[in-house]
């Protein structure tokens, strides 16, 4: 029998139509997406979660927490999404020195690099290289799981905790400013600072 031509995005979303209405992590439907897609074509469905996600970010499902989505007919909308050009991609690693803005590692240290939306692109960030930073892998996701406060945020609190075994005053004052900021101004407060 002749694999029939499906995309991974029809498999998402055949699961979430016969599901509507109804909150699903991840990990309750992706075996069951990896397995379609797989019985369908004959190959392997390498990230499902992040096709989720995308959906997510073009309207179709609505993000309910951390890895739980819901498909509701009647919140369906449709977001045009810009990405950037090859050409905005080079001009943004060229802007950044061809590392990543939050660790400093680039394709010296072996680090795949990623052009970010700084306002991401689900919420009306445009393709525009003023809107563009370069990321490395481990930041870039980081920053599409957590937000970029949240990246931040939880940036300091590790370079606290690490001033603090080395007894680096100067760092420690540093980041204990920043991280009250966080406070004064209540952002992302279930992420714990412990003083």
């Amino acid at each position: 029998m002749k694999p029939k031509k499906i995309s991974q995005e029809q498999v998402i979303k055949k699961y979430f139509i016969a599901h509507p209405n109804i909150s699903v992590e991840h990990k309750d439907c992706v075996p069951w997406m990896m397995k379609e897609y797989r019985d369908k074509t004959g190959q392997v469905f390498a990230d499902p979660d992040r096709g989720i996600r995308k959906l997510h970010q073009e309207g179709f499902l609505v993000k309910e927490n951390k890895g739980v989505y819901k498909y509701d007919p009647n919140m369906v909308e449709t977001r045009h999404l810009e990405d950037f050009t090859p050409a905005q991609k080079k001009e943004i690693f060229k802007k950044d020195g061809y590392k990543c803005v939050m660790c400093g590692k680039g394709e010296a240290e072996g680090v795949q690099l990623y052009a970010d939306h700084i306002k991401p692109k689900d919420l009306g960030g445009e393709a525009k290289i003023s809107n563009g930073q370069t990321l490395c892998g481990q930041h870039n996701w980081l920053k599409k799981n957590l937000k970029q406060t949240e990246t931040g945020k939880k940036m300091y609190i590790h370079l606290y905790e690490l001033a603090k075994d080395e007894k680096n005053e100067e760092v420690l004052k540093f980041c204990t400013e920043i991280l009250e900021v966080y406070e004064k101004n209540d952002m992302n407060g279930h992420i714990v600072w412990k003083k």
